[in-house]
């Protein structure tokens, strides 16, 4: 390993079908108003929202609602939630919900008492939060964005065209995370088929960089291998726990800083995403999968070593009487029917996409340089067309 590098994360998991027994002694930590954040209301309908205000009830706590979370967390949303946040001076977030939902705590606990816009100051120029941060702590329903074990917020500005997401310092991470495997049981297939691509993309982010030999790449092969076996069980019988449970432990440390710890990262396949989802609103995971396979294919021949590594070691793909170049084109491959195994989007058009409004998605995609290659605004035009 090469790079220099400092790794903390202060998250505490709570982790099984008992993990939500753990909820009151983390509340006892925190003073007696509590922001509690939702999406549209299944965690209604699946019992969790009556555990856990039973647990903020028995703790004696003040508790304000934010409900109506939507998917992807707009500014004018982060907006409310922060006003409420700073009005009532809460003591701890508690998101209870999906990535987007911990997004969101996140983005209004930064928010809450920074001066200006949000948006504007926290996501547009990225700047770190002016006042204090409020606490944040998690009951995941739905595996897939490690949102329960990052700093990382993602917003929406649809007025602006543009989706934006901001990692911020440890001090954002969420203080707990209760990940029940149990619950994503009641996630609708369609999202737990997008979650799980958006983690092994995640993986793959911070896996497509670098030449040395990095102790963190072995960890995140064991991880893909781990998530595509479980995923072809889980597609086939949802309710697997064991499959599923791997593929929450798999989601959560797919983005919680290890796999990163000495080494540089792309991203480039999120910014093209975000860019698809400014522009449709779509879920997040398929938009990644609708360009991932048009980016790795233009960028491979730039990293056609790991590519190949990729291939042989996540793939098993047989290397007799080829030369890297066919190696890596047989591990994309072997990627590409894996993503139809699990049914996840192979074409943007599906989400929305059009020739029309490919340039407006052009505008909106941020290009990086951490990977093997730095895209022209040519290639972005290039990837989108591909995507359809």
């Amino acid at each position: 390993m090469l790079g220099d590098f400092t790794y903390h994360n202060p998250c505490r998991v709570h982790f099984g079908p008992n993990a939500l027994d753990e909820l009151p002694s983390e509340l006892a930590e925190y003073g007696p108003k509590v922001l509690l954040t939702y999406g549209g209301g299944s965690i209604k309908r699946n019992g969790v929202y009556d555990k856990v205000i039973t647990a903020l009830e028995a703790a004696g706590k003040t508790v304000f609602e934010v409900p109506g979370v939507m998917s992807n967390p707009t500014a004018d949303k982060l907006r409310e939630g922060a006003k409420v946040a700073r009005e009532n001076d809460v003591d701890l977030i508690l998101a209870v919900g999906g990535g987007s939902t911990i997004d969101y705590a996140k983005g209004v606990s930064v928010s809450a008492w920074t001066e200006g816009d949000p948006w504007e100051h926290l996501y547009l120029h990225m700047e770190e939060p002016t006042g204090k941060v409020i606490p944040v702590g998690d009951v995941l329903t739905m595996s897939g964005t490690g949102s329960e074990m990052n700093a990382g917020s993602v917003i929406t500005n649809h007025e602006e065209g543009l989706k934006i997401g901001h990692v911020f310092g440890p001090n954002v991470i969420p203080r707990f995370a209760i990940v029940n495997p149990e619950v994503t049981f009641t996630v609708p297939d369609y999202q737990m088929r997008a979650g799980i691509y958006d983690a092994f993309n995640h993986i793959c982010e911070q896996y497509f960089s670098g030449t040395d030999d990095n102790t963190s790449d072995y960890i995140a092969e064991g991880l893909m291998r781990s998530l595509v076996h479980a995923s072809r069980i889980a597609v086939k019988d949802p309710t697997d726990y064991e499959a599923r449970s791997n593929i929450s432990w798999v989601c959560t440390w797919a983005l919680n800083t290890l796999i990163a710890c000495g080494k540089s990262t792309d991203w480039e396949v999120h910014m093209l995403g975000q860019a698809i989802g400014a522009v449709t609103d779509a879920t997040h995971g398929m938009t990644l999968s609708a360009v991932s396979l048009p980016y790795y294919r233009l960028v491979m021949p730039y990293g056609v070593e790991k590519f190949a590594r990729f291939a042989r070691a996540v793939w098993n793909v047989d290397d007799s009487g080829k030369s890297e170049r066919e190696v890596a084109e047989a591990g994309l491959e072997a990627m590409s029917e894996w993503m139809d195994q699990i049914g996840v989007v192979k074409s943007a058009r599906e989400l929305g996409l059009t020739e029309e409004n490919i340039p407006d998605a052009v505008k909106a995609t941020f290009i990086l340089d951490g990977g093997y290659h730095k895209l022209t605004t040519e290639e972005v035009e290039q990837i989108f067309h591909e995507s359809l």
